[in-house]
């Protein structure tokens, strides 16, 4: 998440008494920072759902790289089949779990696409081996052999030798805004505690309501 923008929050909110929070990002921000220090791999990892073009639910894991006021970005190749699905119904569902913590996150929201100039800058911290595989890679279409997929970077790699490799066009990244999230935190004999924030519109007051485990 190195391209995070930080959201302020009270020490308070990293406790475990998070039904007092008023601002679901703020309280957000707290829990991935302690996920951070606990999680043993990729604490900003989160399920993904999508809508195929039947109405048919459509989830994978992806990698959170972006975090402020308006929502969580993510990036993609935008041909990929999440994409596709993105760019049709630009809703989505996100889902982070974090069993050091025993907590998870639900967010649920409209989808933006990020402007070029936010794609832009974090490509150019991707590794360079990552920015030829955006080139090499076809997402989600379907390949005939790995030593195909091997030719393609290899080729790629050849191609932008010399200098900066460019942002491919069709490589971009999603933010999630969200209108509904819902945050949850273990307990003994599951009687779990549940808040959730919902609001009717992006720039709408956040209401929040506890619910039953």
């Amino acid at each position: 998440m190195s391209d995070t923008v930080p959201i302020e929050h009270p020490t308070w909110l990293t406790s475990g008494d998070f039904t007092e929070a008023d601002d679901p990002l703020r309280l957000f921000s707290a829990w991935m920072e302690q996920a951070g220090r606990s999680e043993p791999a990729d604490p900003n990892a989160m399920a993904l759902a999508t809508i195929d073009a039947e109405g048919l639910p459509n989830v994978r894991m992806v990698l959170l790289k972006g975090l402020d006021p308006r929502g969580f970005v993510f990036y993609t190749n935008t041909h990929s089949q999440k994409g596709v699905e993105l760019n049709v119904q630009p809703r989505a569902a996100l889902l982070f779990h974090w069993k050091s913590l025993t907590r998870q996150v639900r967010v649920r929201g409209p989808v933006e696409t990020v402007t070029d100039a936010e794609a832009d800058a974090y490509f150019a911290t991707r590794p360079r081996l990552a920015q030829i595989g955006a080139w090499a890679s076809d997402q989600s279409s379907p390949l005939e052999s790995r030593l195909a997929f091997e030719k393609a970077i290899a080729l790629c790699t050849a191609k932008y030798a010399l200098g900066k490799v460019p942002r491919p066009p069709h490589w971009s990244g999603y933010r999630v805004l969200p209108l509904i999230m819902e945050f949850w935190h273990d307990r003994p004999f599951r009687l779990h505690d549940r808040v959730e924030f919902r609001r009717e519109s992006l720039d709408g007051a956040w209401r929040k309501t506890r619910l039953y485990p």
